[in-house]
């Protein structure tokens, strides 16, 4: 059982969770939670490294259930809850944190992409993922400017959407153009929009660009957006933030795309 926190595991987690450019280099993912790492087991994520806390574990039906996949693992190894806090990004660490190589996720079914455009929250971009996961979104590119897709806490907020959703990033506008080029429709969520976005056919192939929290779409994404659509609201607050927003608009996508637009 490891029970050194100076453990080069722990030194190697620690250093990749604070590291964008090392994650980038070695395409690697940081996982924090029974949850999040049972979930990428069960899509095939290849595990590089896993250090676990028995006991914790072992207190939960799901830590449990997680303990059997784990035991034959060579590159999982048991730890004391003090190694496993110190290798855990979070105040409060559920008992595993793992490292696993970057997904390759080919493109969905021709449908929804969705395009972030300079999102700076992590919360918001792993429940844009999310969201984007679970309807179903063919394509995710994230453009320049765009919180890093792979930092732990987006990872936490997007959960197991990794491993089932192609994604991109550090993308130009121009290239993500490049990539929308067979699309119909490239509609931009923006508060002062008239358009509302359920008179919108979301059944065609459409791209839906979410910009900034703080300074909305960029100058570049409105060159590219041939509509803009909004959320019609009735209280006194301006705006949605992207998370909630792009979700809405997502779910209508997914909404008509099952059972049409009426």
């Amino acid at each position: 059982m490891i029970s050194s926190t100076a453990n080069p595991y722990v030194k190697r987690i620690r250093s990749l969770a604070a590291d964008r450019r090392e994650r980038r280099r070695e395409r690697i993912v940081v996982l924090e939670g029974v949850r999040l790492l049972a979930d990428a087991l069960a899509s095939g994520a290849k595990i590089e490294l896993a250090l676990y806390d028995t006991d914790q574990l072992a207190a939960s039906s799901a830590g449990q259930a997680l303990l059997v996949q784990l035991a034959p693992l060579t590159q999982a190894y048991p730890a004391t809850a003090r190694v496993v806090a110190a290798a855990a990004d979070t105040m409060t660490p559920q008992g595993v944190v793992a490292l696993a190589h970057w997904p390759e996720i080919a493109p969905g079914a021709p449908g929804i992409a969705l395009v972030i455009d300079g999102v700076q929250d992590p919360g918001n971009l792993g429940t844009l993922l999310r969201s984007a996961e679970a309807v179903g979104v063919m394509q995710v590119f994230c453009t320049s400017g765009t919180v890093d897709a792979y930092a732990p806490k987006v990872v936490r907020g997007a959960m197991g959407a990794y491993f089932r959703l192609a994604i991109g990033q550090d993308l130009s506008w121009e290239q993500v153009g490049e990539r929308l080029a067979n699309v119909d429709q490239i509609y931009a969520a923006d508060a002062s929009a008239t358009l509302p976005y359920y008179a919108v056919d979301w059944r065609q192939r459409a791209a839906l660009v979410i910009g900034s929290e703080a300074h909305g779409l960029s100058e570049a994404a409105r060159s590219y957006a041939t509509r803009l659509v909004g959320i019609p609201m009735r209280g006194q607050a301006e705006s949605l933030n992207a998370a909630v927003a792009g979700s809405i608009l997502l779910f209508e996508a997914l909404r008509q795309r099952s059972l049409g637009r009426s």
